[in-house]
């Protein structure tokens, strides 16, 4: 490999060039594969370079943590416009996120697939960035409750539940989109909306879903058919 000739520019410029380069081969690569010469060629820098302004893999990857949970959570806040009603809330929240996730597909694999992987360090970047995302679904959710009652009598913990399982399906369903061909940010959003929403609706008007029947044991016997 030959030298690499670098042009002048501001730290910070050529910090946030590092930083795409590393996000792109964690993303492809997965954390293990990655090396630091890779990084570095295809940031157009040297390695000493890199390790000048980010000290290790491991302080650069967490960097790379940071700036992709970041720019997410800032991407979903910036979709939503607190004057709509709570599902157009909750749809232009969706959309932000799948959009967000769809453009930056490496930096997406980075948060939810290698940070998660290797090691508690990494891990705890990522649960904060995702306590914050959940946080703010809960207070959409407690904005659709209030819509629905003036004095909504959702529990506190049925509505973080709610929360943390339409994240949770926002998260698998992202993953699944960019893994599929033609799934757009809208039609994953509209996916989820339909999958949640009727749902969420039937609970605030105080329709929740029960069993219809008690449990019954199935026995382990033969059937006999009504035929015979």
């Amino acid at each position: 490999m030959g030298t690499v000739k670098t042009k002048r520019m501001p730290r910070a410029v050529r910090e946030q060039q590092m930083l795409d380069a590393a996000v792109r081969t964690f993303g492809q690569r997965g954390y293990m594969a990655a090396s630091m010469d890779e990084i570095a060629e295809l940031a157009g820098v040297s390695k000493p370079l890199v390790y000048l302004y980010l000290n290790s893999k491991d302080d650069l990857f967490t960097a790379c943590i940071r700036r992709e949970a970041k720019a997410l959570t800032e991407a979903v806040r910036a979709g939503v416009h607190r004057e709509l009603p709570a599902d157009r809330q909750l749809w232009d929240g969706l959309r932000a996120f799948f959009t967000h996730t769809g453009e930056h597909p490496d930096g997406w694999s980075v948060l939810h697939l290698q940070a998660r992987t290797h090691g508690e360090r990494f891990a705890s970047e990522v649960a904060a960035m995702r306590t914050e995302i959940v946080e703010f679904v809960t207070q959409l959710i407690v904005v659709a409750a209030r819509e629905a009652h003036r004095d909504p009598d959702l529990a506190e913990g049925e509505v973080a539940g709610l929360a943390e399982a339409l994240v949770g399906a926002a998260e698998s369903l992202a993953t699944w989109a960019n893994a599929t061909p033609g799934v757009t940010a809208h039609q994953a959003a509209a996916t989820l909306m339909n999958f949640s929403w009727a749902g969420l609706g039937n609970l605030m008007e105080g329709r929740a879903w029960s069993p219809s029947h008690p449990s019954r044991s199935v026995s382990a016997g033969p059937r006999t058919s009504s035929a015979e």
